[in-house]
């Protein structure tokens, strides 16, 4: 029993650990995360807020209340762009800069992220 008791802990420590999140930029204000921790954000990106300098890709996030500074290295979606939704998947810097490492863009119009939609409803 004792063991079957230490396994089961062990399993759910592990899974806890390895669990990626989603927030809104509302969401982050009042959320302290580590820098080390990997999260998903969520919300549309604001009009005007795209600069790109090479592969670097800089834009604001939003989810109507508040914003967020997204910087991402790489390529793009084919289908990014301002007033869309997205989900980014990285880590919090500060609580107003995001490192992205993967950027997803819906695909096509009637299309957003689940997580983003229900989130953006309740805000």
């Amino acid at each position: 029993m004792l063991g079957l008791g230490f396994a089961t802990l062990f399993i759910f420590t592990s899974l806890r650990d390895n669990l990626i999140f989603f927030y809104t930029p509302s969401e982050l204000q009042d959320t302290y995360i580590h820098r080390e921790k990997r999260i998903r954000v969520g919300g549309l990106v604001k009009h005007q807020s795209v600069a790109r300098d090479g592969d670097i890709a800089r834009f604001i996030l939003t989810d109507q209340k508040n914003t967020l500074k997204v910087v991402y290295k790489g390529v793009l979606p084919d289908l990014f762009r301002e007033g869309q939704g997205i989900v980014a998947e990285g880590y919090l810097q500060d609580p107003t800069l995001f490192r992205a490492e993967i950027v997803l863009a819906k695909h096509d119009e009637t299309y957003m992220p689940k997580e983003v939609a229900d989130r953006l409803k309740r805000e």
